[in-house]
């Protein structure tokens, strides 16, 4: 039941007054479902929060848990160690591609932001490049809610109450372009040249001052914008170029969402300097991200006196017990149930059918890689974002859950859906975006 005190809770991203109004809640996640307060099954189309990769409960996490919290509840990481979170590294180290050999463990998508923010600062510093100071972050992309996150992030509506967050900042065009890749399948064709503005930038404030790139591979929590043929590519090349870090976000594409790889990054043939990572390294189950590191950004902390500390940055719970032993079954599921092939087998499918709304009323674009795939509506005169709010809610209240951002609904379900829950989910779908005016 709702608690009569509904005040005491100040939910987050939540329009809360209207929250209160028609609740939505859930009590419990089985599979591809949820349950509602009502008993209701709920499928879940967006793999809760785009995290539950493997789908809910599985046998293997839920074992772990329950044998680590058995064993130990707390091991402090600051000089001292947890012999599975060493295990939990070499593991997720593995399935990066390259030379990305190092992992620092951190509690969220948000922290694992910040993490490789300030590491890349650092790391300029210790090659005895401290001028180089300035982030470039990309119009529309979402890196958490810390104040470096929110600084290279591009969503006004995340930013405009903070004032000027932190200085030396500047943002890439984002790269959505409906007049010419409207209902793309997988990379549009048009817009490797967006990266080009990466040169000007360069050119405007001076290659020696600019540390960092960072973008999301996709942009998910905009609403799922897919990269052009060609402009990961060219941003690496930029980057290269003048000696500036690039970081790519994959909060949201890390652990098979693009499908056959475990990250963006192997999947769309692009090496960054840095990865971020969270959501689902634990499957959701436990709060855990990581930033991985190639082996030239850690070597440089590597060079100080052998009994420094090689970088002031830590959190109390990095590593802790229960999100490595999570880590760890959810990388065993992974593979034993080999998910990320699955979902490359599975795509073209879900593909087929998201596409198979192109024509259906106020429907301006559909976009898609890997499961995961964005409608875009036709906002409503005077009231933008009510329209994809009205199909999410009505969704819940039919037994589908649903994301949705400004107007723009995203799906991305967990990896295990099949071929008859995919049907469900885009047949509820279709018949919602027809009775919502």
């Amino acid at each position: 039941m709702l608690s009569t005190n509904q005040d005491a809770y100040f939910m987050p991203f939540t329009a809360n007054r209207q929250f209160r109004k028609t609740p939505r809640m859930l009590v419990g996640a089985e599979g591809m479902y949820y349950t509602d307060d009502a008993g209701n099954q709920v499928l879940d189309g967006c793999a809760g929060l785009w995290c539950v990769n493997a789908g809910h409960r599985p046998r293997r996490v839920v074992e772990a848990l329950h044998k680590v919290v058995d064993t130990v509840d707390f091991v402090p990481n600051f000089q001292i160690g947890y012999p599975l979170a060493f295990e939990a590294a070499s593991r997720v180290a593995a399935l990066a591609p390259g030379d990305l050999n190092h992992v620092f463990f951190c509690n969220s998508g948000s922290e694992a932001g910040d993490t490789a923010l300030k590491i890349a600062l650092a790391y300029h510093r210790l090659r005895g490049e401290g001028s180089r100071t300035r982030l470039i972050g990309r119009e529309r992309g979402y890196h958490g809610v810390g104040f470096g996150g929110m600084s290279v992030g591009g969503i006004g509506s995340n930013r405009k109450i903070y004032g000027p967050l932190l200085p030396g900042v500047d943002h890439l065009p984002h790269t959505h372009d409906l007049s010419r890749n409207a209902f793309s399948r997988g990379q549009p064709e048009f817009g490797a040249e967006y990266a080009d503005a990466l040169e000007r930038i360069v050119t405007l404030h001076d290659p020696s001052t600019i540390a960092a790139v960072i973008v999301e591979p996709m942009s998910g929590s905009t609403g799922v914008l897919v990269p052009p043929v060609g402009y990961l590519q060219r941003l690496r090349e930029i980057c290269t170029k003048y000696g500036i870090l690039l970081i790519f976000d994959e909060v949201i594409t890390g652990f098979g969402r693009l499908g056959g790889s475990c990250f963006a990054a192997e999947s769309l043939g692009v090496i960054p300097d840095i990865i971020t990572c969270a959501k689902g390294l634990t499957n959701g189950t436990v709060p855990m991200g990581a930033a991985i590191l190639r082996d030239h950004v850690f070597e440089a902390f590597m060079q100080g006196p052998e009994n420094g500390i090689d970088i002031p940055h830590g959190y109390t719970y990095s590593g802790h017990p229960l999100a490595v032993a999570a880590c760890l079954a959810t990388l065993d599921t992974y593979r034993e149930e080999n998910l990320f092939e699955r979902a490359a087998e599975i795509a073209p499918y879900f593909e087929e059918a998201v596409h198979s709304l192109k024509g259906l009323p106020h429907v301006v674009d559909i976009r898609n890689i890997g499961l995961v795939a964005g409608v875009e509506l036709e906002p409503r005169a005077g009231a933008p974002g009510t329209r994809a709010y009205d199909v999410f809610h009505r969704a819940f209240h039919e037994g589908l859950l649903l994301r949705y951002t400004g107007d723009i609904i995203a799906l991305s379900p967990p990896l295990i859906i099949t071929k008859p829950q995919i049907d469900e989910t885009f047949e509820k779908l279709g018949k919602l975006i027809r009775e919502v005016a």
